[in-house]
């Protein structure tokens, strides 16, 4: 696909009101608005309504257009404020003097044997972040990042090794989902997504309450069932409250079956909360009647898919609504971990499953572009160049 190149040079910092005749600043119209560097375009996909709304008015424009140019963003999916063709010539020349609409300068899509499709995204600053759309049956996937790099350093995630290099803003999180429609056939849809990729959802926790407020909006944003989305989260036990509030599922990284084996494996994540605190706070999180829990477990050959861990996990989810879902460890350069066989999978989901907890073994998408869970991220120079050949690039 053609690349299109990043927008120019800003033209100036004052813009001109036609409908009242007088020059408004930057700097009046956007206090306390997402606001970008100096000399830089602010990113309208970063506003929240309210501040859409605030922004509007500091424009004496009519309150109508904020969810106008809402709308132009969500549903339509544009990528230039000139688009808005239902907004006067002249406000659009204006908008764009001092905004831009906030979408990636280049998307690159990495296609999978099995029809995974990854979706790597340049940001502003150069950072490169992913996403990842996974095929399943009747079922479309969108999994998307909330961090360059993680805030945990879980030894078995190819992200935590990154470290963090920051969180995403709003318009990053967002971008990834409105970029992963642009690459849809005409018979696709995405059925459910994930915060599951690069980062800890809930350590950007405002940005992810605006990213779901944005996808479930029905006037102005893409009107999603919150049964459809799912925050996953390493541990941050005393913000799972947050993830209540929000009414989409939760699923928690557990890993684990012993304090010990935690702090081995999740180094930052126990740090934050042990164990114990954490299934107490499962215990506690309120649960609709259509809901349940998710526990992720991530399966490492000879360190926590014996048989004696099994029996554990299953004392820990004890009066807990839930279902369990296991991953055998995708494996990537650089990592002492290994994959369990399929005969040592299937023994460890015996366990579970007579003990009459629901058990699924999540199959290993996107292997062949490091698209698999636990396998996004890039550190300099660990990846087979051949796994990373582009096949698309979308601008």
């Amino acid at each position: 696909m053609e690349e299109v190149s990043r927008p120019g040079h800003v033209h100036g910092h004052m813009r001109f009101s036609f409908r009242y005749g007088r020059l408004l600043s930057i700097e009046d119209a956007m206090t306390d608005l997402p606001m970008a560097q100096p000399g830089t375009l602010t990113n309208l996909l970063g506003f929240t309504e309210p501040q859409m709304e605030k922004f509007i008015r500091s424009q004496r424009w009519p309150e109508y257009r904020a969810k106008q140019i809402l709308r132009w963003l969500y549903q339509r999916r544009i990528r230039a404020i000139s688009d808005m063709t239902d907004l006067p010539m002249h406000d659009r020349l204006l908008l764009s003097r001092s905004a831009a609409v906030g979408r990636s300068a280049q998307v690159t899509v990495l296609r999978s044997q099995d029809g995974t499709r990854k979706l790597l995204l340049t940001l502003g600053d150069g950072m490169t972040i992913e996403a990842v759309l996974i095929p399943d049956d009747e079922r479309l996937t969108l999994c998307v990042s909330t961090q360059v790099g993680c805030l945990l350093d879980c030894g078995f995630c190819l992200t935590g090794r990154m470290g963090l290099q920051r969180n995403l803003k709003l318009h990053e999180v967002i971008d990834q989902i409105l970029s992963a429609h642009d690459v849809l056939a005409s018979d696709e849809h995405i059925t459910n997504l994930v915060f599951m990729g690069m980062g800890e959802p809930l350590a950007n926790l405002e940005t992810l309450k605006a990213t779901v407020t944005g996808l479930t909006n029905k006037p102005w944003g893409l009107g999603w069932s919150r049964r459809r989305i799912t925050v996953s989260t390493a541990g941050l036990a005393s913000r799972l409250t947050e993830v209540a509030a929000l009414g989409v599922n939760l699923a928690v990284s557990l890993n684990a079956t012993t304090e010990e084996q935690r702090r081995e494996l999740m180094p930052a994540a126990s740090e934050l909360a042990s164990l114990r605190s954490l299934l107490a706070a499962c215990r506690r999180y309120p649960l609709t009647s259509h809901q349940r829990l998710t526990f992720e477990y991530v399966l490492l050959a000879g360190v926590n898919d014996q048989s004696a861990d099994a029996r554990r996990l299953v004392q820990l989810l004890k009066s807990i609504r839930c279902k369990v879902n296991l991953i055998p460890f995708n494996e990537f350069p650089g990592s002492h971990f290994h994959r369990p066989s399929a005969q040592e999978v299937l023994r460890f989901q015996s366990v579970l499953r007579d003990a009459g907890l629901d058990t699924f073994i999540r199959k290993s998408r996107g292997r062949d572009v490091f698209g698999a869970c636990g396998q996004l991220g890039d550190l300099s120079g660990n990846r087979p160049s051949l796994a990373l050949t582009p096949i698309e690039t979308r601008c």
